[in-house]
C-alpha cells in the first residue's frame, strides 16, 4: 500500500483531535473559571534510507540524508492558565481570584479538588459550598443564620454583620493554593482540577501573600477562551483536514490509473 495513504490518515486523526479540543473550548466560552486547552502535535518516526553524513565515495560524504516521515499525532493537550476577564455580579458569595491560585474544594470521597470558579452559595447548615454540586469550600466557613451581610476582604478574611453588633464579626479565613506547574493538573469536570505527580504539591496561603492572587468579592472570572481566536484555529484545522483528505484522493487516483494501465 502506498505510504502516503497512512501518512495522511495520521494527519486526519490528528486534526480530528485538534477540532475536538477547539470545540470543547468553544462549548465552555461562557463557563466561569474555565481554562482553554490546546493540542500538542508531534511528528512520527522517520524511515532513514540514507543517513546524513554517510559515505557517498571514498573521500566524500552525503550532505543531506533521505528520511521519509510517517505522519503526525497529538501527544498531549495543554491547559492555558491565563487570567480571564472580570464579571461584576454584586453577589456577596461570588468571589474571584485576581492572580495566581485556586480555591480548595472538599469532594464527597474526602479528597481535595481545586477550582477557579468562585460561584459559591450556602447549604442548610450555613456552610459555604459550590453552586453546582454543593461541595464544601475548604477551610470550612459557616455563616451565622442572623447574618445581615457578608464581607470578603482582599486578603480572604470573611466577616458578617449581625444585629446588635456595630462591628463586623470575623467567621473565617479563605485560603488559596497554587502549583509550580498548573498545566499538570488533571481536569475532572464540574470546574474542578486534581493534583497529579507533575503538577507539584499545592502551596497554600492567604490571598495576596507570597505571590498568591487577591480575592475580589462580588465578581467572577470569566472563561479565558477567545472565541475569535478559536474560530480561526477551527478554520486552520478544517483546511488541514481537507488537505490530508485531498492527498488520499490523489493517491487513490494514482493507484487507480496504475491498475488500469497495467
Amino acid at each position: 500500500m502506498h505510504p502516503a495513504l497512512w501518512i495522511s490518515k495520521t494527519g486526519l486523526d490528528a486534526q480530528q483531535t485538534d477540532i475536538s479540543v477547539i470545540s470543547n473550548n468553544l462549548a465552555n466560552a461562557s463557563t466561569v473559571g474555565f481554562k482553554k486547552s490546546r493540542a500538542i502535535f508531534e511528528d512520527l518516526l522517520y524511515q532513514n534510507i540514507n543517513q546524513p553524513g554517510g559515505r557517498s565515495s571514498q573521500d566524500t560524504e552525503l550532505p543531506n540524508g533521505l528520511m521519509l516521515g510517517a505522519g503526525s499525532k497529538v501527544t498531549a493537550t495543554q491547559k492555558t492558565f491565563t487570567q480571564g476577564n472580570m464579571l461584576t455580579t454584586e453577589n456577596s458569595l461570588d468571589v474571584m481570584i485576581q492572580g495566581k491560585g485556586f480555591f480548595e474544594i472538599l469532594q464527597p470521597d474526602g479528597t481535595i479538588a481545586y477550582t477557579r470558579n468562585g460561584q459559591f452559595t450556602l447549604n442548610d447548615n450555613g456552610e459555604i459550598v459550590t453552586s453546582g454540586a454543593g461541595f464544601l469550600l475548604q477551610p470550612n466557613i459557616a455563616i451565622p443564620p442572623d447574618a445581615q451581610s457578608i464581607t470578603v476582604s482582599q486578603d480572604g478574611e470573611v466577616s458578617v454583620k449581625q444585629p446588635g453588633n456595630a462591628d463586623n464579626t470575623v467567621v473565617g479565613q479563605l485560603t488559596i493554593s497554587d502549583f509550580i506547574n498548573p498545566a499538570g493538573l488533571e481536569p475532572i469536570g464540574q470546574n474542578l482540577f486534581q493534583e497529579t505527580a507533575v503538577s507539584g504539591a499545592p502551596v497554600q496561603g492567604n490571598p495576596g501573600i507570597d505571590g498568591l492572587g487577591l480575592t475580589v468579592q462580588g465578581a467572577l472570572e470569566t472563561s479565558n477562551v477567545n472565541v475569535t481566536e478559536e474560530l480561526v484555529n477551527l478554520i486552520e484545522s478544517q483546511r488541514a483536514f481537507e488537505m490530508n483528505s485531498k492527498v488520499i484522493s490523489a493517491v487513490d487516483q494514482m493507484l487507480g490509473q496504475a491498475i488500469q494501465q497495467l
